[in-house]
């Protein structure tokens, strides 16, 4: 071992000024500050080209992990051993040891800090946080509490993870309270003895209030307290949106557990932090006021962008290539056809029989064709089909019967040899592997030839797994080359992976942010079988998804860009979209934003009711009657691309925010929540938002005129997707609009980026305190430029907007950046009265066996 490792594991430890001090006694000044001097280096190492962070001042002191450091290392040789690519295990190195660098300093005699890591729907984050706590162990921490989800299943699932990868490979160095088939349970012995300085002691505990209350009535004693106030304590919490936040039972239970522990580092680990970001930063609860952190997209992970596209966001513009559209692997199941597929809510499930539907045949027969082809192509591995329609157990077990049945007439059809089947299952496979191309993911293609000869071996492999907290066939991984379609509910939608998963038929109802997102077991690595996966769902369901895809764009944007102005957690809250038909999360019930931040923000409108000829004309007359005022009290004036009104009296922009209908599918232009954040910027101190600037563009169709104004008629075309009440335009803000009112040309606007923009505004004298309302008059046809935007073979992704009168479209920008005095204001107020009531001494009480 080099002098250097131990000089660096004194400084990790103990702070570099205190290993300086102590190697000095015995080696050269010179060797001693070279020594300094690469262990500030290596700090560096460790934030450069990290993953984006909203931290909080934390301290400096991790410089990476050392050539001594156990726990890593074996976990490092282990992945080397299952032959994963440098690249991967670099990324997991470096991420890792930037969430360990923004944990406080393991010598300091007490810290309280609190952690979000935000990461992807099987992406990887139970390998980064077991990555963590190795590097923390070797960094004497000595107890290590995960908080595994709700189920049995990804309790038990986390505990063979972390068997595998930390206790197997240092079996003399860890002391397990856990076991794959037991949860917690209070051992014979006392806390004290367990938390010795050599080991290192580790407990895989679901989220339930028994077991909870078992942990910390064991931790709770005078020995078990005493020995607490000097062993360094690290709890993650996986779906740490799950349970912990807005709960009346397991949140004051894991505040109790936590408040045991004077040197305690919670870390939270979630794809889905809307609970969490909402927690009211300013009371003793888990909301991450140490750091938030963005895990990077993995190489190969399959997200709800590839999949279902997302829309423009606030910082995308008309002038850009715009969004992912998504891969074309999503089928639609007509919501007329769902009564078909399962009970209404009202309806027992009981005697339900589901009716095999001509895509839900469809959907089985291209698992099976998909399955072959990967058979094809020498992949032998795990291969699994969700049906998630109903959580009802009753309706699981409705589907046994007839998806054997189909199973056997698949079967027999194939050994009958008959052309007209064989042309089915044809036909179906080149349709469906066309609409993918194997050759964007830089794979050939398999023909049918290739595939038929493994077809009926893949069916008969075939096993129909009911998987629910009743059922005994559960879904098991265990046996090579496992084929199975998996039916259940719960259980299979949330951190539960499903191996190989090729199909998923989805028509199971969800009203809140989390639930849709979790239960989006498509998402993860698709490796050798990228073009094969398909989803069917509902046409609402699919738009919801794509929602989702959106919400979370501008939530990790939002952290990237809070991290570039050096902003902690507890100034900022994540802005979260909301959706008309879905809540925040499920926990938080009917609670809702009463007030949001709209510093910095740009807006626009994108989709209109174009067929609705009433809709239209009253839009329009409140834009013809706020120009008309606008320019009897303000100052007119032409600017490159516009007339712009200066001087606009804020009473005339708040009587147009309240006559001008936003299309309901554009919840984040809400007028009465902008309206409100304008009167609280009146009486702010200072004030601002008094006055205002109005513009009208001038497009590039005929002229027209608004308000008295001579202008042309901008151009919108609007997306071929179906929609035949609702015209969505995409995108209809330059980005150069946004500083009409600033002084400069169009070339100068176009040239800045949009943080540039609105640190232009936000230095102007006058414009800092003004907002900007900018007003686009739509020709009515407006034929598309470029219907098919660069694809061949694609139907037109553009068709004329066809509105029965002119479109009145409408941008609005506001000065200002996140403010700290805004923070409370931006999280919910949730009220737990609807939620778990039950006293929590209750659950310290409980010495049952575990809840299922």
């Amino acid at each position: 071992m080099s002098l250097y490792t131990v000089f660096a594991d004194w400084a990790r430890r103990n702070g570099v000024e205190a290993a300086a001090a102590s190697f000095s006694e015995s080696l050269p000044e010179a060797l001693v500050d070279k020594f300094r001097r690469q262990f500030e280096t290596d700090k560096a190492k460790v934030q450069a080209g990290g993953p984006p962070i909203i931290t909080a001042g934390s301290d400096d002191w991790y410089s990476g992990p050392g050539e001594s450091d156990r726990y890593w290392l074996a976990l490092k040789d282990r992945f080397s051993t299952e032959e994963w690519p440098d690249e991967r295990i670099a990324s997991v190195d470096h991420s890792s040891s930037t969430v360990v660098a923004h944990t406080p300093r393991p010598d300091r005699s007490k810290w309280d800090a609190k952690g979000l890591v935000v990461g992807y729907v099987q992406s990887g984050k139970t390998t980064n946080f077991t990555a963590v706590i190795a590097k923390l162990a070797d960094v004497q921490y000595r107890l290590v509490i995960v908080l595994s989800g709700i189920h049995n299943g990804l309790r038990r699932q986390t505990q063979v993870r972390l068997d595998q990868y930390l206790k197997d490979l240092n079996p003399d160095r860890w002391v397990t309270l856990t076991e794959e088939s037991r949860d917690f349970v209070k051992p014979s012995h006392d806390a004290s003895a367990a938390l010795s300085p050599e080991k290192t002691v580790l407990a895989v505990v679901k989220k339930n209030a028994a077991v909870l209350g078992k942990l910390i009535k064991w931790l709770d004693t005078p020995n078990g307290r005493k020995a607490l106030e000097s062993a360094p304590v690290l709890i993650i919490d996986d779906e740490a949106d799950q349970a912990s936040v807005a709960t009346g039972r397991i949140n004051p239970l894991i505040r109790r557990l936590l408040g045991l522990m004077p040197r305690c580092t919670y870390v939270g680990y979630t794809a889905t932090p809307f609970a969490n970001v909402f927690v009211d930063p300013t009371q003793d609860d888990l909301y991450p006021k140490s750091f938030i952190l963005n895990l990077p997209r993995p190489d190969g992970y399959f997200g709800p962008e590839k999949i279902f596209g997302r829309d423009a966001v606030e910082w995308e513009t008309a002038d850009e290539q715009g969004p992912p559209d998504g891969y074309d692997m999503v089928r639609l199941v007509a919501e007329d056809d769902v009564p078909l597929l399962r009970p209404g809510s009202k309806e027992s499930a009981d005697g339900f029989a589901p009716t095999m539907i001509d895509e839900l045949v469809a959907a089985v027969h291209w698992f099976w064709l998909a399955t072959a082809a990967r058979r094809a192509r020498g992949d032998i591995g795990h291969s699994t089909m969700l049906i998630h329609t109903s959580v009802k157990i009753a309706v699981h077990e409705s589907y046994k019967a007839p998806l054997e049945a189909l199973r056997r007439k698949a079967m027999d059809g194939l050994a009958s040899g008959n052309f007209e089947i064989l042309d089915e299952w044809r036909n179906l496979w080149e349709k469906e592997s066309s609409r993918v191309p194997a050759e964007d993911f830089k794979r050939e293609q398999n023909s049918f030839d290739d595939v038929l000869p493994h077809l009926n071996e893949v069916i008969a492999a075939t096993r129909v797994v009911l998987d629910n907290y009743r059922s005994q066939d559960r879904l098991d991984y265990s046996d090579p080359s496992v084929v199975a379609i998996a039916v259940g509910g719960n259980t299979l939608s949330r951190g539960l992976t499903l191996e190989g998963l090729v199909v998923s038929f989805f028509v199971r109802g969800a009203t809140a942010y989390d639930t849709l997102l979790q239960m989006g077991r498509w998402f993860g690595y698709r490796t050798g079988f990228e073009d094969l996966p398909r989803i069917w769902m509902t046409p609402s369901l699919s738009a919801a998804f794509r929602h989702l895809a959106t919400v979370e764009h501008e939530m990790r944007d939002d952290i990237d860009r809070y991290q570039r102005e050096n902003l902690t957690p507890t100034q900022v809250a994540v802005r979260i979209r909301t959706h008309p038909s879905l809540r925040i999360t499920a926990k938080m019930g009917a609670a809702q934003p009463a007030f949001i931040s709209y510093a910095g923000r740009r807006l626009q409108t994108r989709y209109f009711r174009h067929r609705d000829s009433e809709w239209l004309d009253g839009n329009r007359q409140a834009a013809e009657n706020l120009v008309q005022e606008a320019v009897r009290h303000g100052r007119l004036e032409d600017v490159g691309g516009a007339r712009l009104i200066r001087d606009v009296p804020v009473s005339l922009v708040k009587t147009f925010l309240t006559r001008y209908q936003i299309h309901e599918d554009s919840p984040d232009l809400e007028p009465e929540l902008m309206v409100k954040y304008i009167d609280r910027q009146l009486t702010s101190d200072p004030p601002s938002l008094a006055t205002w600037s109005v513009a009208i563009v001038i497009g590039e169709g005929g002229a027209a005129t608004l308000g008295g104004l001579g202008i042309n008629y901008s151009i919108r075309s609007r997306l071929n997707d179906g929609q035949a009440e609702r015209a969505d335009i995409k995108t209809l803000m330059s980005k150069q609009d946004r500083a009409l009112d600033l002084g400069l040309t169009t070339a100068e606007a176009r040239a800045k980026s949009e943080d540039e923009l609105v640190a232009l505004r936000n230095n102007d004298p006058v414009c800092r305190d003004r907002g900007l309302v900018v007003l686009y008059l739509i020709e009515p046809t407006s034929e598309p430029v470029n219907p098919k935007q660069g694809t061949d073979t694609a139907r037109q992704l553009r068709t004329a907007l066809g509105a029965a009168r002119a479109v009145v479209g409408m941008g609005i920008t506001f000065p200002g950046d996140v403010q700290t005095k805004t923070v409370k204001a931006t999280h919910v107020a949730v009220d737990l009265t609807d939620v778990e009531s039950e006293n929590v001494d209750e659950a310290l009480d409980v010495d049952t066996e575990e809840m299922a």
